[in-house]
């Protein structure tokens, strides 16, 4: 079978990145950049894969293998190994060990992230992923179909359930590959396994919760908190500080830093999908209300309008919520509602009360003055935001994160990534 050609795959066309390679890298050196030095060492562990991957088939290299490599590298901020690495700085290692086994793990991370991405993207039935065709969609195009047939349709999502899956093996493989020291690499994949299972789990709530037609308050907040706290920060910042042998005590704080900081971040993010500005937030406004998210946004403002008997607003969410025809104007009225009953208020607070407690157990965990807790600080900041009011069109919060990322950014000496 010839061969098909990679062209839509950047991966296969760039060289690595010229300089010391990832184990040549010290601390301080990726200190300045953080994010670079996880891509460095990303093309390197991918390249690896991707040779393998040529060896067993050239179709399933160059359609499938080529573009988990290309998604990887291509986008994000990769917030979660600079997590990792910032928590294992604070907690004070950074020997050449370390140093190495913290950016493959980094990878790793990156890798479960493509596999969450990759898969989201299917079930939401998303057509595109930071500007570019989602890889459902682009594999169904690859293969000469159109995605909008059913052919085509039903090729694409199988396809890209196991481009995927690809993505959870290499992150598993890469894992398992890094050399550790035996008590650290007992506690990692103790971390690892429970991260893996959680971050399924809040996958599979949040879609029963849209079945269903919404859940609870408490429930929402479970959800927030399994599919965005734990596998996006509370689980990076063990890792980091398993790699730097923090004793108990540090690391249940650093723990509660990070889930408090995940969840004020999830809900910042409810907020900004139905109040935030689109050509802000990157995002269209109203999607989640269309989709049925069951958000404790949401879920606030349901058992509220139920406490005091408001039929209207109930109405007004009945219809809307779940609604992939719902106009501007139901999105409108479903604004009023999370106005009027308090919702969006008491959202607001939760967030800020969450991130002033994610500071404060983080001043616990580690000194905050020093090098590698301050850039910490920068980034749960960053996580959680900053006050953003309650004015309708306010969104100083979005906007404070992005000013956060630009200062962290320019600590770290390269560009976010």
């Amino acid at each position: 079978m010839a061969r098909i050609p990679a062209v839509e795959h950047s991966f296969a066309a760039c060289p690595l990145p010229a300089g010391p390679g990832p184990s040549a890298t010290g601390a301080g050196a990726v200190d300045a950049d953080v994010a670079g030095a996880v891509l460095r060492t990303a093309r390197a562990v991918l390249a690896e894969r991707v040779a393998q991957a040529s060896e067993i088939d050239a179709s399933f290299s160059g359609d499938l293998a080529g573009r988990v490599a290309d998604f990887t590298l291509d986008g994000g901020k990769r917030m979660r190994p600079r997590l990792l690495w910032w928590g294992m700085r604070a907690c004070g290692a950074g020997d050449a060990g370390s140093t190495a086994a913290a950016l493959r793990l980094g990878v790793a991370l990156e890798l479960i992230q493509t596999c969450a991405l990759i898969h989201d993207d299917v079930m939401d039935r998303s057509r595109l992923r930071r500007g570019k065709p989602a890889v459902h969609i682009g594999l169904a195009g690859r293969a000469g179909l159109s995605p909008d047939s059913e052919r085509g349709s039903a090729f694409g999502t199988s396809a890209a359930v196991l481009a995927g899956d690809l993505a959870l093996v290499w992150a598993d493989d890469t894992v398992a590959e890094t050399a550790l020291p035996a008590p650290v690499r007992h506690r990692i994949r103790s971390i690892w396994r429970s991260m893996r299972t959680e971050m399924v789990a809040g996958q599979y709530l949040d879609l029963h919760g849209q079945a269903t037609g919404g859940s609870s308050a408490a429930r929402a907040i479970r959800t927030a908190c399994l599919k965005s706290a734990l596998y996006s920060v509370e689980r990076p910042l063990a890792i980091g500080a398993a790699l730097a042998g923090a004793d108990e005590r540090t690391t249940a704080a650093l723990r509660s830093a990070g889930r408090c900081a995940g969840i004020a971040f999830q809900l910042r993010d409810d907020l900004l999908g139905v109040f935030g500005d689109p050509a802000r937030t990157g995002k269209p406004s109203g999607d989640d209300i269309r989709e049925g998210k069951p958000t404790y946004l949401l879920a606030v403002a349901r058992e509220r309008a139920e406490a005091t008997g408001d039929e209207g607003a109930l109405a007004v969410l009945g219809h809307a919520v779940g609604n992939a025809d719902v106009t501007e104007g139901g999105l409108a009225d479903v604004r009023g509602v999370f106005e009027a009953t308090g919702a969006r208020a008491h959202v607001e607070r939760k967030a800020e009360r969450l991130r002033d407690h994610a500071v404060r157990r983080l001043g616990e965990a580690v000194e905050v003055d020093a090098h590698g807790g301050r850039q910490l600080l920068g980034l749960l900041h960053t996580v959680s935001g900053s006050r953003s009011g309650n004015a309708p069109d306010d969104t100083r919060g979005h906007d404070s994160r992005a000013a956060t990322a630009r200062v962290l950014t320019q600590a770290e000496g390269g560009p976010v990534r």
